[in-house]
């Protein structure tokens, strides 16, 4: 290792030491704790899916390290602190360096054996996908991804790390702990959105085969992450979904005697947002029964993302581990407020192209946020800040947007 490389990850390291040991990290966790198993709490605040290439300040954000896995720990270290100095929110800094394992796969983007074909035109920023599944035979062609877990890289990172830290900050093994679990967004490039609307009509069966077969291999995954102890204890400082952190008595912090982790220790989550434009029953139909056995795996779950829900809490209420629901910037949050009540977490996600706009409208921002605070009262809340796709080259405008939110929320506490 360069010497430079330890000594400036030493030092970043003692500012989030510093940082992770401030009181109010504990107020914080007893914060999501209490969002998180419903009790009475104010609306939390959380910002991520960030444009980082718009957000170098000062050369906050610029890499000195070499080394390339010094380099991964440094852009850890210093996004943390960048985020806690300038939009904060309600997220929280802990006083250790986590060692994750190399292993894979760690959500449902993976190899399942087919090959999906794209369209791209020059200079376009997007991609037209050319459906690949035509026929049952297609369908069947989906293959279970190779679950791989290198414990020799795993006890190496680890080691570098102690070795890094060593006096400044602990560090902590952990495996996976949370999975984005999110079927149709994978399926949904082999299949094409136009073919899979007409074919829940014409080739149900068809549809049906794609949707079974892919839950099965996820299972499977599922299954062989934990038979490898991958797995970890998901009660924690991290995101769940689409939302907030995952915090909660409800799960268990740490397992006693050195028992391996199991789903039911976890959070799980799924969305269906291909499924935005269906009714309930369709969504129910061909998404939400096969989500729903994986979902129940898990010891609590969250559902949604972009796709608006105010109108499917029927079907969403037959989860049974269900703790947490997306409420997004096209749901009626109204609706939305009366059908989930204190029964579930109020994921409440703003919307993002406020700070897209040519001008900046703090003014906008801040009658937004206070109008649907008033709306959400009754709920529990939490503002989850996220797919913000550029800033125009502004991070001032996300700094502010986190301290309106804040000043919003403790406004109507």
């Amino acid at each position: 290792m360069i010497e430079k490389d330890r000594k400036i990850l030493r030092e970043l390291g003692r500012i989030k030491a510093e940082i992770g040991n401030l009181p109010c990290q504990a107020e914080r966790f007893e914060l999501w704790r209490k969002l998180n198993d419903l009790e009475p709490v104010r609306p939390l605040v959380w910002m991520n899916e960030v444009p980082w290439h718009e957000m170098n300040w000062n050369d906050e954000l610029t890499l000195r390290c070499e080394d390339p896995f010094c380099r991964g720990v440094e852009w850890g270290l210093r996004s943390e602190i960048y985020q806690w100095n300038h939009f904060q929110g309600d997220m929280i800094v802990e006083p250790v360096v986590y060692a994750g394992i190399t292993g894979g796969p760690t959500s449902s983007y993976a190899d399942y054996g087919i090959e999906e074909k794209r369209q791209e035109e020059a200079g376009a920023q997007d991609v037209r996908f050319i459906p690949v599944i035509r026929t049952l035979e297609d369908a069947d062609r989906i293959r279970t991804p190779r679950v791989w877990y290198d414990r020799m890289a795993t006890e190496r990172n680890a080691a570098m790390l102690a070795d890094i830290f060593d006096g400044v900050l602990p560090v902590v093994r952990r495996g996976i702990v949370h999975q984005w679990h999110a079927p149709w967004d994978q399926m949904i490039h082999w299949y094409g959105i136009e073919q899979l609307y007409a074919d829940m009509y014409d080739r149900p069966q068809l549809v049906h085969r794609l949707a079974s077969n892919f839950a099965r291999a996820l299972h499977e995954v599922l299954d062989e992450q934990e038979r490898l102890g991958m797995l970890d204890v998901g009660n924690g400082n991290y995101r769940i979904g689409s939302g907030g952190l995952g915090v909660t008595r409800a799960l268990p912090s740490r397992l006693e005697g050195g028992r391996p982790a199991a789903p039911k220790h976890q959070w799980g989550c799924s969305t269906g947002q291909i499924f935005s434009e269906v009714s309930p029953e369709m969504h129910e139909e061909f998404c939400l029964q096969y989500e729903r056995p994986l979902m129940e795996r898990f010891g609590l779950s969250y559902y949604g993302c972009c796709e608006p829900l105010h109108h499917k809490m029927r079907i969403l209420r037959s989860i049974r581990n269900l703790r947490k629901i997306s409420v997004s910037p096209w749901a009626d949050v109204d609706r939305a407020s009366e059908e989930i009540g204190t029964d579930y977490v109020f994921s409440y996600k703003p919307n993002p192209a406020l700070l897209a706009m040519d001008d900046w409208q703090p003014d906008l921002v801040r009658c937004t946020l206070s109008d649907a605070v008033r709306r959400v009262r009754a709920n529990r809340v939490e503002i989850i800040l996220k797919d913000i796709t550029t800033v125009r080259g502004e991070p001032q405008r996300l700094w502010e947007w986190a301290a309106i939110a804040r000043e919003v929320v403790l406004e109507n506490a």
